[in-house]
């Protein structure tokens, strides 16, 4: 049986201390508004000048700037406010409950209209409240270069009072250290960094007497924020309304869960793995349309990311969403036609969600399951031989008692390709809906990426297994090629923390 680690374990502990700043602009000075960068920023990446030079000037590590910056934007200056009423690449917010905005002009030389219209002017803005940050954390210079103990700073710098959500917000920053990018010509190299997770409370709650849709995480919104009602007694629920947040994913749960925002949507959906997160139980009524009769009617869903961005709109978040959508449909009776799933647009006057949002592509992904049961089907466990292959850094255990058969295999996470893979034999090139089964636990991990082989390459999936264990989670349908060979596999290199298990999953094809 293997030891069960704390939620905040890992196999490795260094943590990698990176240079602060980047060569002649080290020296810099970054006085204030309108502040003049080297001649080679103007004519290769000034936005990658400006972020190592203002790293160096407020002694931050210039890839956790960046990757914060990610994080928030994908780097791209969004037009207008967020939800949350934040602005510019570095997401500086100006609401009750979160100023970031006026603290960065207390800090600077930086007008509010600056700080919210300048790229400059805005990274500096956001370098100054990290810098403070960091100092009311009584950071050393030696701290300073350690950006794993940047873990509570970040934390803080989402605004959120729930701990639950200072966490999601951190952990997608250490995210993008983690993969890495290169975008509007910043480059940030995949660091394996160890954030010191230890310093936020995990603020972990029970999940499963609270959600409507297994899958999901539970973050209850403010209750000043929704109207407590008992539909589908009260109201029918005939409508799904879908969002676009104007911000992220934790930047909407925090808002939701503030209550000088007046408004909610039951469940939020993150861009890059699909993650669901349910604030409203469906027997209560949303603020979220615009329009007190559909509020009533129906259950909203918001997506992470900006109208004008496509990078946002990934298939993952696609397929989630539309997994939840066919679920609050069959659970409501609600028939799956664009009449009764619908924009916001179309509840009241608002471009929300976009004219980049891809109507054919959710629908075809909403009813694709249409059609009765799988024409064939196969479970590949982890403990065959035959179809189950894995290097000996890969563990057996029976422990857990919400196994999938006899015993699964276990490991740590670490940044290297180490996966273990399910074979089958696929009987022809189609459309298969593949599930997994895994055991639950707190000590295991919170972002497990299984990897699909598709037609069209590698597929990431992350799931959460310290919940949801002992039943068959769909991680979408996915076109797949004829022939045996390694279908499924789960990966090891994750930023998240416990025990990645791997125990059986199931393949099947749709007629």
């Amino acid at each position: 049986m293997p030891p069960v680690p704390s939620s905040t374990s890992r196999s490795f502990t260094r943590r990698r201390a990176l240079a602060l700043g980047g060569g002649a602009l080290v020296g810099a000075a970054l006085g204030g508004a309108g502040f003049t960068l080297p001649a080679q920023a103007r004519t290769a990446s000034k936005l990658a000048e400006t972020f190592e030079a203002v790293a160096a000037k407020h002694g931050i590590p210039r890839d956790l700037l960046v990757a914060i910056g990610y994080a928030e934007t994908r780097l791209t200056r969004h037009d207008g406010p967020s939800q949350a009423n934040g602005f510019g690449m570095m997401h500086l917010v100006n609401n009750p409950e979160h100023r970031t905005l006026a603290e960065a002009a207390r800090l600077t030389d930086h007008s509010k209209g600056a700080l919210k219209n300048q790229n400059d002017a805005n990274i500096d803005g956001a370098a100054a409240v990290l810098r403070a940050y960091a100092d009311d954390q009584g950071f050393s210079e030696g701290t300073r270069r350690d950006i794993g103990a940047w873990y509570p700073v970040v934390a803080r710098y989402s605004g959120a009072s729930d701990p639950f959500v200072q966490r999601l917000y951190a952990d997608g920053v250490y995210d993008a250290l983690w993969t890495g990018f290169e975008k509007s010509g910043v480059v940030l190299e995949p660091d394996p960094v160890d954030p010191d997770r230890d310093a936020v409370p995990l603020g972990f709650r029970a999940m499963s007497n609270h959600v409507d849709y297994p899958p999901a995480q539970w973050a209850a919104a403010h209750s000043s924020n929704y109207t407590s009602s008992n539909r589908p007694s009260s109201y029918a629920i005939n409508y799904v309304v879908i969002h676009v947040m104007q911000g992220t994913y934790a930047g909407s749960i925090s808002w939701f869960q503030n209550p000088s925002s007046n408004v909610s949507a039951h469940y939020c959906v993150r861009s890059s793995d699909g993650q669901v997160t349910q604030m409203v139980r469906h027997r209560d009524i949303g603020w979220h349309a615009g329009n007190s009769t559909y509020n009533r009617h129906s259950v909203g869903i918001e997506h992470e990311g900006w109208f004008d961005q496509p990078q946002w709109y990934t298939e993952a978040m696609y397929r989630s969403s539309a997994a939840l959508t066919r679920h609050i449909c069959d659970m409501h009776g609600i028939p799956k036609e664009r009449s009764r799933i619908i924009g916001h647009n179309q509840a009241s006057s608002t471009p929300c969600p976009g004219q980049i949002w891809d109507w054919g592509r959710y629908m075809g992904y909403v009813t694709e399951d249409e059609g009765g049961d799988p024409v064939w089907d196969v479970v590949v466990e982890s403990t065959s031989s035959d179809h189950f292959v894995a290097s000996n850094s890969w563990q057996q255990s029976s422990w857990a008692a919400n196994k999938y058969g006899d015993a699964y295999s276990f490991n740590t996470p670490e940044p290297v390709s180490d996966a273990a893979w399910f074979r089958a034999n696929l009987p022809e090139a189609g459309t298969y809906r593949v599930e997994v089964w895994h055991p639950s636990d707190s000590g295991y991990n919170d972002r497990t990426p299984y990897v699909v082989a598709t037609t069209s390459g590698n597929q990431s999936v992350h799931v959460n297994q310290r919940t949801g264990g002992g039943a068959w989670r769909s991680i979408g349908n996915f076109s797949l090629a004829a022939g045996y060979r390694e279908v499924v596999g789960v990966s090891r290199w994750t930023s998240g923390s416990g025990y990645v298990i791997a125990d059986a999953v199931r393949i099947s094809l749709l007629g």
